[in-house]
C-alpha cells in the first residue's frame, strides 16, 4: 500500500505544489531587508570572534605560558615561546594565532587558568597583504587594551551561565 502512495506522490507531484505554494505566498508580502553596514544584527553576549590578550589592572600581561590554549586547538592554530623571567615566572615571548587556521571553537578561551586568551565580539576585520592573518602578541595586547571594558561587560554578562 505504502508504494502505491509513494507512486501516486511523485505522478501527481504534490512536493512541487507545495513549494510552489509556498513561494506564491510570499510573493507578496513585504520582504525585510537588513541594510548591513547601517543596521547590525544583535550578538549573544557569547559571540566568539577576533582574539585578544588581556592585562591585569596594574598592566601586567595576564598570560603565565601554561601553553594549555596551544595543546586544546583542534586547528593546531596557536603558537607560543616561552622563557623564564628573572623574578622565576614563566612569560611568553612568543604569541602568535593564525587567524585561517582557527576556527573560532573557544577551547583556548575556556582551558585559559587566569582568563588570559579571551575572544571577542570584533568579528569585521580584513586583510591586505600576505601574512596579516598572523596575529602577534603586541597585536592580540593592543587588541585587548583596547577592548578591555567591552570584554569585561560581556564576561559579567556570561558569568551565571559559566
Amino acid at each position: 500500500m505504502t508504494r502505491i502512495a509513494s507512486y501516486l506522490k511523485s505522478l501527481l507531484l504534490l512536493e512541487l505544489a507545495g513549494g510552489l505554494w509556498l513561494t506564491f505566498k510570499y510573493l507578496f508580502r513585504p520582504k525585510y531587508t537588513l541594510m548591513y553596514p547601517a543596521e547590525k544584527t544583535p550578538q549573544s553576549p557569547r559571540f566568539r570572534g577576533v582574539h585578544a590578550l588581556r592585562r591585569y589592572p596594574n598592566g601586567e600581561e595576564r598570560c603565565i605560558a601554561c601553553k594549555l590554549c596551544e595543546a586544546v586547538c583542534p586547528a593546531l592554530a596557536i603558537t607560543i615561546d616561552s622563557e623564564q623571567r628573572a623574578d622565576d615566572t614563566r612569560r611568553t615571548t612568543r604569541y602568535e594565532i593564525d587567524l585561517f587556521k582557527c576556527i573560532y571553537c573557544g577551547f583556548c578561551e575556556e582551558s585559559c587558568p587566569v582568563d588570559s586568551i579571551v575572544e571577542t565580539h570584533v568579528h569585521e576585520y580584513h586583510f591586505d597583504k600576505r601574512g596579516q592573518n598572523i596575529v602577534t602578541k603586541p597585536q592580540l595586547l593592543a587588541i585587548g587594551d583596547r577592548l578591555e571594558a567591552e570584554i569585561a561587560e560581556r564576561r559579567a554578562a556570561d558569568a551565571p551561565f559559566r
